[in-house]
C-alpha cells in the first residue's frame, strides 16, 4: 500500500517536550494534513518521566496551541513500522546543530532502509530555540535551575516536582 505524504511522524522521547519541541510541532503542523508525535517508551534512556506522564504533558501544552491536526501517542516498536502501521509516509526529525546531523542522517539511512517508501523530512528549530535540548533542561531543573524559558509552564512544573 502507497504511504500517505500527508501524513507526518515527529517521533523522540520528548523526556521533556521543550519549547523547540513545540515551534517544530506548530511549524511541521502548517506543512502536513495531520502530524503524529510520536513518543517512544525508550526504557534504555531512563526516562524522568513515564509515558504515560508524557504522553499527558505534550497532549496538555500541545493542546494549548490549538492544533487540530496534531495527535500525540506513545508507541515501543519500531519506528519503521509503527509509520507504516500508521500508513504515514514521511517522518519528521529536527536538526538543532551540525553535530546533530551524522546521527540523525544514520537514522534517515537505517530506517528508509527498513521502510523504503518513508521519506525522512528535517526541519531546524526556530533561532531562540537552537540550543535548547531535553538533556539540558533536565539537568537544570535536577539541580535546581529555572527552567521557564525553554519549556511550558506545565512541563517546569512537572520538573520542579520531579526533582524536587
Amino acid at each position: 500500500m502507497q504511504p500517505d505524504y500527508s501524513i507526518a511522524v515527529y517521533p523522540g522521547t520528548f523526556d521533556p517536550l521543550t519549547n523547540g519541541h513545540t515551534d517544530l510541532v506548530a511549524r511541521a503542523s502548517r506543512m502536513f494534513r495531520k502530524l503524529v508525535v510520536a513518543i517512544a517508551e525508550s526504557p534504555h534512556k531512563q526516562p524522568a518521566f513515564s509515558l504515560e506522564q508524557r504522553i499527558n504533558l505534550a497532549r496538555e501544552v500541545l493542546g494549548e496551541e490549538g492544533l487540530d491536526n496534531v495527535e500525540v501517542v506513545g508507541f515501543d516498536s519500531l519506528l519503521a513500522r509503527f509509520v507504516q502501521e500508521l500508513n504515514a509516509g514521511v517522518l519528521l526529525r529536527g536538526l538543532r546543530a551540525v553535530s546533530d546531523f551524522e546521527y540523525e542522517f544514520q537514522l534517515a539511512s537505517m530506517n528508509r532502509h527498513l521502510a523504503r517508501e518513508v521519506e525522512t523530512v528535517f526541519l531546524t528549530p526556530a533561532e531562540q530555540h537552537s540550543f535548547i535540548s531535553s538533556t539540558l533542561v533536565k539537568e537544570i531543573a535536577r539541580l535546581h535551575g529555572n527552567v521557564d524559558e525553554f519549556v511550558h509552564p506545565r512541563v517546569a512544573s512537572a520538573l520542579g516536582t520531579r526533582y524536587a
